[in-house]
């Protein structure tokens, strides 16, 4: 593996995220952009709050609805979220457990 690239394995992180206790597992950080995986189990809250930065979701699998302002759509396996910068947003009514990859660019503050 160069400095340049990365390649992740999904069960990996999958398990890494488990063992941390947490349901968001930053696995990559650069100036530019971060990444991690983000699992929120079925019925539980989503308990985020806007970030300063842009956000890609992409579900990996689960189904839930998603508010971003007042818009509501069903998101399932396959749906790719885009949330501007300082937008208000969050995952309601998780039917099925969520996994989902997010990309944050430029990388997340914390």
């Amino acid at each position: 593996m160069s400095p340049d690239s990365a390649v992740f394995d999904l069960a990996a992180l999958c398990g890494q995220r488990a063992r941390s206790g947490r349901t968001y597992f930053e696995f990559l950080r650069l100036p530019a952009m971060s990444a991690g995986l983000y699992e929120i189990a079925a019925g539980a809250p989503d308990k985020q709050d806007p970030h300063r930065e842009a956000e890609l979701y992409y579900v990996i699998s689960g189904r839930a609805e998603f508010r971003a302002g007042s818009e509501v759509t069903a998101v399932k396996s396959g749906s790719i979220i885009f949330v501007a910068a300082g937008v208000s947003h969050r995952f309601e009514k998780i039917a099925e457990d969520l996994r989902l990859l997010v990309l944050f660019a430029p990388a997340e503050t914390t």
